[in-house]
């Protein structure tokens, strides 16, 4: 059975970003994989910020990543870059920590714009980790969520179809199969 980990790097508990983590749950979910989740924001802040590699909570968060097959990384765009709640994460990952690993990355942000964010700032950095099959990523308009009240949100048919592609793409490498029904 293929594991699953999920990198959450947003700094809020309230984010748009909740909405696109828990689709992405109830995909995995409903194909028979529960992933373990990675809330950055809950992480020991002293820990993340004073790089404390020993860490027990870090080293924890990290052989869930170790033991992946899959990791998804969600992130908020701030300033054209991904969040730095992810960056002093991902900092603390051993040096070839995604190596053998598949990739997912998914973003957030105000406009299109900043949809090169995934190629021209996290891609570099996930590949400086030993990450070598980083698929095509997932962005998302914020506006293309729709906040429900009480941390609930639902995407738009065109953000939940994106999403269903890749991991499509996904249950074909990690299942063998191709699955085209979604429950997200």
């Amino acid at each position: 059975m293929s594991k699953v980990t999920i990198i959450s790097g947003s700094p809020s508990e309230h984010t748009r970003l909740n909405g696109v983590l828990h689709g992405v749950i109830n995909h995995l979910n409903g194909v028979g994989i529960t992933p373990e989740i990675i809330n950055v924001r809950n992480l020991p802040s002293e820990d993340l910020i004073q790089a404390k590699f020993d860490s027990e909570e870090i080293i924890k968060q990290n052989k869930k990543v170790e033991h992946s097959n899959l990791v998804v990384i969600l992130t908020p765009v701030y300033k054209a870059s991904f969040s730095g709640v992810l960056k002093t994460y991902l900092d603390l990952l051993p040096q070839n920590g995604l190596e053998g690993k598949i990739i997912l990355p998914i973003a957030i942000g105000g406009t299109f714009g900043h949809l090169l964010m995934l190629d021209y700032a996290l891609k570099p950095v996930l590949t400086a980790l030993g990450a070598t099959h980083i698929l095509k990523g997932v962005f998302i308009l914020d506006n293309q969520i729709k906040k429900l009240g009480n941390n609930r949100y639902e995407l738009d048919s065109e953000a939940r179809t994106r999403l269903v592609s890749s991991f499509n793409t996904i249950e074909t490498l990690l299942l063998g199969k191709s699955v085209s029904r979604s429950i997200l």
